[in-house]
């Protein structure tokens, strides 16, 4: 019997995000994967604790046979077998990210036989990563959209460094994807903001609420104070969006040691003024998100404001396991094309 040829994947040019799409494609295909230099420009290389997590989440929805799966590992080889549907619980054992494993997991387990139901313990808000709010509102309403039956309910915050929140996620076999095209915003229908904000004096939230409503000239009350006090440690982010007909988009701010009330204000509010200073749907971290099922349904094409690093790096490795190919045009300054065929 002729063994699989195993993918070699360098993790060089990539952080976590090329090991979760490879997780996630491996998972799908069948295809076994050798990484090595997993991380390799990061300050700190290999494995993390919600790395390892998505790996060992991903071992299990599959039944993978894996070599390197620890703490610091800097080469990791997976194999997978069939994905199967089910209950499945999952805890990072600190604040990493909840919504990363949970990407990583939805797009094999739209393939597996039965409905799936996972619970995963860790941070819902976290730096680097989407936050619960971005899962709900942007990425879930669009991959709803091509053919996707999931759903995702927060059922407590956890912010860095404790940890503790909790999401649970819906997931049902998919029957027929949709081919995305996504290439006009429609009108807008509202423009919101909220802090959710939980064990930290209350002047920090009311500083970041009146710098981002002076930035984005909104009126006084359009941003919400919500107390996340159900949180196991303290935290703070600030969530700053704009619905349109045909797409949502939230940017983030998330307090960390060091950073003032006002910078992390400022950093959500500009980041929301450039999008909507452009016509371009998807916003840079959903162009990332929609690679991966755009291609899972034989292709598709949407309008961003920019390509980044991250996204050429993820669409090189899609390639690497689909009969697909991804295209980029520049329509004009501040909107690209990103076609998959």
């Amino acid at each position: 019997m002729k063994s699989t040829p195993i993918l070699q994947i360098s993790g060089d040019s990539g952080g976590g995000q090329l090991l979760r799409s490879a997780l996630s494609l491996a998972m799908i295909t069948g295809l076994p994967f050798r990484m090595t230099n997993i991380r390799g420009k990061r300050p700190k290389p290999g494995l993390m604790r919600q790395h390892l997590t998505c790996v060992k989440a991903a071992a299990e929805v599959c039944d993978a046979c894996v070599d390197g799966a620890e703490l610091g590992s800097v080469e990791l080889v997976f194999r997978p077998g069939k994905v199967s549907g089910g209950y499945y619980s999952f805890a990072i054992g600190s604040g990493g990210s909840t919504t990363l494993v949970l990407q990583t997991l939805l797009p094999a387990l739209l393939h597996a036989e039965k409905a799936s139901t996972l619970r995963i313990e860790g941070g819902t808000h976290n730096p680097m990563a989407p936050p619960f709010d971005f899962i709900e509102h942007c990425y879930l309403p669009v991959i709803q959209s091509m053919g996707v039956k999931a759903s995702a309910t927060l059922e407590r915050n956890g912010f860095m460094q404790a940890g503790g929140g909790v999401l649970t996620a819906e997931i049902h076999p998919i029957k027929k994807w949709k081919k995305l095209k996504l290439t006009e915003r429609g009108a807008l229908h509202e423009s919101f903001g909220r802090v959710l904000h939980a064990h930290l004096h209350r002047d920090i939230a009311e500083r970041e609420i009146a710098t981002a409503t002076q930035l984005l000239e909104w009126p006084v009350g359009q941003i919400d104070l919500r107390y996340a006090n159900d949180s196991t440690g303290p935290g703070n982010a600030i969530l700053l969006g704009a619905r349109f007909e045909n797409v949502c988009e939230i940017s983030t701010g998330i307090a960390q040691q060091g950073r003032s009330a006002e910078a992390v204000a400022t950093g959500a509010a500009k980041g929301l003024r450039s999008y909507l200073a452009s016509p371009a749907p998807v916003g840079v971290h959903l162009a990332d998100q929609l690679l991966l099922p755009m291609a899972l349904a034989g292709g598709g094409v949407f309008h961003t404001l920019s390509i980044t690093d991250h996204t050429r790096t993820n669409m090189a490795l899609i390639e690497q396991f689909l009969p697909v190919k991804f295209t980029v045009e520049e329509l004009k300054a501040g909107v690209k094309k990103i076609r998959c065929d």
